[in-house]
């Protein structure tokens, strides 16, 4: 039997502070982190992912002082990246209470980071993350907060970093971000038909029908600003999804 699909929220932070904004810009403040999380959780949230978006700019770690407030507040797992650049600065993340890492900036440009961290941690607690970009039919990976092209086609991203040790990979459509137009299915079909670990799906969630469309290419669905500004909740999306006959954690 396969895994129930799993609703995360995604707490984008920036000097200790939730943002979100629009395809990576104009980021707008929305709480404390630690308050967001509990309240995330209260809602049925199955997962937390907290992204220091700021860390890697800054060639810093993600805050530990912030991991450990927000994994203090929590129950449910919590997966963190920002920075992280050394298996020492994974265990930093892990000794403050993360339950998985998340890497995207330091997975493209140090590959071999990833299966260090998969020999050391698991590949259970790894997690790399791409940021997309349509280029023609393809999509094109971004790094540095998707201000970077790389050149690597997306799905021969996933397919490496699979190989690599990936135990998940957390897919963003740079297009779709905070616009509110739905999750780019096609960009999670074409990645999920060629590796085999999960897939999550984020960016343009804004309708409750996007999270079921985004379930058909993908095992778990990640939101951040349309449950920040209420819009939507974790509990409506639940209930939804359940109506709708996909069978939701609780």
């Amino acid at each position: 039997m396969p895994l129930a699909p799993r609703v995360i929220v995604c707490l984008d932070v920036r000097s200790g502070r939730v943002v979100k904004g629009r395809k990576f810009q104009d980021l707008k403040d929305q709480g404390k982190p630690a308050d967001r999380a509990a309240y995330y959780e209260e809602q049925g949230a199955d997962e937390i992912v907290l992204l220091d978006v700021s860390a890697t700019r800054q060639k810093r770690l993600a805050l530990a002082k912030t991991v450990r407030h927000v994994a203090s507040a929590l129950r449910i797992p919590l997966t963190v990246g920002g920075g992280i650049r050394s298996v020492a600065d994974a265990e930093t993340l892990f000794q403050n209470g993360a339950d998985k890492v998340s890497l995207n900036t330091a997975a493209v440009e140090n590959p071999a980071l990833v299966r260090r961290l998969a020999d050391v941690f698991g590949s259970q607690s790894v997690v790399v993350a791409m940021d997309a970009k349509r280029q023609g039919q393809g999509w094109e990976v971004f790094t540095r907060a998707g201000t970077r092209p790389t050149e690597w086609d997306a799905v021969e991203w996933a397919e490496k970093a699979e190989a690599l040790g990936a135990g998940e990979l957390l897919v963003t459509s740079i297009d779709r971000d905070g616009t509110r137009e739905g999750f780019d299915t096609a960009l999670l079909a074409a990645v999920k038909q060629t590796v085999r670990v999960p897939v999550v799906a984020s960016g343009g969630a804004g309708k409750l029908k996007d999270f079921q469309e985004a379930l058909q290419a993908a095992d778990a669905v990640l939101a951040a600003g349309v449950f920040h500004t209420g819009a939507l909740s974790v509990q409506k999306v639940k209930q939804y999804l359940k109506r709708n006959g996909v069978v939701v954690r609780t």
